[in-house]
């Protein structure tokens, strides 16, 4: 998967509506470094995980192919905004010339990241936005439509058009997490309203807490027939549960993660496919963005973005698309 291309229904919209205003914000007086060598340092989510060893490993290699760019990442162990925001601010001290992210609040992160653009610092965005003005881009792995429609479709095709279902999220502030619930919430009710979505419950980046909440969902809705893991961790947390729970089979389990992470419970039958996007493109796309933005070739009135091996992606105001949703099944999964 390249994910290069926009989703048909996204890139409809795009030649039949006027173009997205740009609505992020700006480095100030940040030196002309075009051409030149480059810093940057990443903080995602949490440092440790599948998903974002991916995201960093996609960074690095974008950084060695362009060969003017220093990549460093660094990050909290746990899903806590408060220590994203002091990493940030130490990294702040230090002077990159960038500094990208994926943040556990869009709220409460902004305030530092905007004290980077006025340092003159970059700051570009992937995975989880911050407030636009926080941030000059945001590189989206996938429309939030599409992702919603994606994990309801997969839902209803194994439990039915009527029943009962939860989601165990990350965090309640996470921004992507939230965007993909409004959509698939819009999306069930405008197709299969019988679809109830009886609780949605945290799991903070922790798989263990995904495990025992989706436990603790098994055991309060003896009637659930589905549960939604919507982060790379409560994915494989939640089909744990439900096959220590011995319901395979009884409670469908949809979610996103990395196929490493969900290879056990796709080979046993307990999960029967996996949404995601390559979180490696997704890494390598934002450097690219990064040295763009730098070398002036990324600006406000950008339509697209070239990025090395995946090709043009689609620009929207201040937002980089990588494509459509990838479904891995036990086929394609290894």
């Amino acid at each position: 998967m390249t994910g290069t291309e926009a989703t048909t229904e996204t890139a409809g919209a795009a030649e039949a509506a006027p173009a997205v205003a740009y609505n992020g914000g700006a480095a100030v007086n940040a030196p002309d470094k075009a051409g030149q060598d480059i810093v940057v340092f990443d903080v995602p989510k949490l440092i440790g995980i599948d998903y974002f060893n991916a995201t960093g490993q996609g960074m690095q290699e974008a950084a060695d192919e362009l060969g003017n760019v220093s990549y460093t990442q660094d990050g909290p162990t746990e899903g806590r905004v408060d220590r994203q925001i002091e990493f940030i601010d130490n990294f702040i001290t230090q002077n990159p010339d960038a500094i990208v992210f994926a943040s556990n609040d869009p709220v409460a992160i902004s305030p530092v990241l905007e004290k980077a653009l006025a340092a003159g610092i970059h700051v570009v965005g992937y995975d989880a936005d911050a407030e636009p003005q926080a941030r000059e881009f945001f590189v989206n792995q996938a429309t939030f439509e599409a992702i919603g429609k994606a994990l309801i479709e997969s839902m209803v095709a194994q439990v039915g058009e009527e029943a009962q279902v939860a989601i165990v999220t990350s965090s309640l502030t996470a921004p992507n997490q939230n965007a993909w619930i409004e959509e698939m919430t819009k999306y069930r009710d405008a197709n299969y309203p019988g679809l109830e979505f009886v609780d949605t419950r945290p799991s903070e980046e922790d798989q263990n807490l995904a495990f025992q909440v989706t436990n603790d969902l098994l055991l309060a809705y003896p009637d659930l027939k589905g549960v939604f893991g919507l982060s790379s961790v409560a994915f494989p947390g939640a089909a744990e549960a439900v096959s220590q729970a011995g319901k395979c089979g009884q409670v469908a389990v949809v979610g996103l993660s990395t196929p490493n992470s969900m290879r056990q419970y796709v080979k046993d039958g307990c999960v029967k496919d996996v949404v995601l996007w390559n979180p490696v493109d997704l890494g390598y796309a934002t450097i690219y963005a990064v040295r763009a933005l730098i070398d002036g070739e990324l600006t406000p009135e950008s339509t697209t973005l070239n990025a090395g091996r995946l090709g043009e992606l689609k620009v929207q105001g201040s937002e980089i698309l990588l494509g459509d949703p990838f479904i891995y099944t036990a086929d394609n999964i290894d």
